[in-house]
């Protein structure tokens, strides 16, 4: 990473992603939000089983977008730039094949909420306060604080914090299931190793397509993921080494009847064993 405020740490099964900016209660800039993505690339390239996102300090896991950053822009920019760009960087951590661990252990608030909604378990310090306090200055939600925060949380929760200003401790947070586990202040990172080794644990490929599915059913990606299912199914065919051999070779394929798994032969009519 080119920007020192953001950490990924490659280097194992578990992956680590963490914000370093606790001067700003490791509030993020447009930069950073660039960073975020491009992490998100390179996570996704590497052979890391589990993502651990975490903030520095005891303070803040974040406390959402920098206000200095998006105040000074135009109305404008801050709809084509900063919640585009936010929206892109935040989507493709929600969208990891790998699933992530949010450690909550600070308080999230705002965008750093958001920010928690992208990983599949958050797991919050005892101490931690969480909110969405962005009508509060004038302004939305805008890093689908209003859309996978609903999905994820349920629309009265949301309600309870964008519309009432309600800011929930972690106990309630976690009654109201936007936090998966609480532990005692300074036990985060520990509680995330062990579900990160529990995730290990499983087969890789069928933790990585049961995620696909379960975004799918939530909304966050449906078509993606059809068609990301369909093409892992047909990359791995008889059909299409049939198809590109008859490419190369410039003549018809011919295809076996039966679907493709090469059982009946390039061509086979399949005649008794029909099902």
């Amino acid at each position: 990473m080119t920007d020192p405020r953001l950490e990924l740490d490659l280097s194992g099964p578990v992956g680590r992603l963490t914000i370093r900016r606790p001067d700003r209660l490791n509030a993020l800039d447009a930069a950073m939000v660039e960073g975020l993505l491009a992490a998100c690339a390179t996570e996704e390239r590497c052979a890391v089983r589990v993502l651990v996102v975490t903030g520095e300090g005891g303070r803040a896991f974040s406390a959402g977008g920098d206000i200095a950053a998006w105040s000074a822009q135009t109305a404008q920019d801050f709809a084509r730039h900063w919640v585009r760009d936010g929206h892109r960087a935040f989507d493709a951590l929600a969208r990891l094949a790998q699933p992530v661990i949010a450690v909550l252990n600070g308080h999230a608030l705002g965008g750093g909420l958001e920010l928690a909604a992208c990983a599949d378990p958050r797991i919050a310090g005892a101490h931690v306060r969480i909110g969405q306090p962005e009508a509060g200055l004038g302004i939305i939600p805008g890093w689908s604080g209003t859309q996978r925060a609903v999905r994820r949380f349920g629309a009265q929760a949301v309600r309870r914090m964008a519309v009432m200003g309600e800011m929930l401790d972690a106990g309630a947070a976690l009654a109201l299931g936007i936090v998966d586990r609480v532990v005692p202040t300074g036990e985060g990172p520990a509680a995330a190793e062990a579900a990160a080794a529990a995730v290990i644990a499983r087969g890789p490929l069928a933790t990585e397509v049961t995620k696909m599915l379960v975004n799918a059913a939530e909304g966050e990606e449906s078509g993606r993921v059809l068609e990301a299912l369909a093409g892992w199914v047909a990359a791995g065919s008889a059909e299409l080494q049939e198809g590109l051999a008859a490419f190369r070779e410039k003549r018809p394929a011919r295809f076996a009847r039966g679907g493709g798994d090469g059982t009946g032969g390039a061509g086979g009519t399949g005649g008794a064993g029909c099902r």
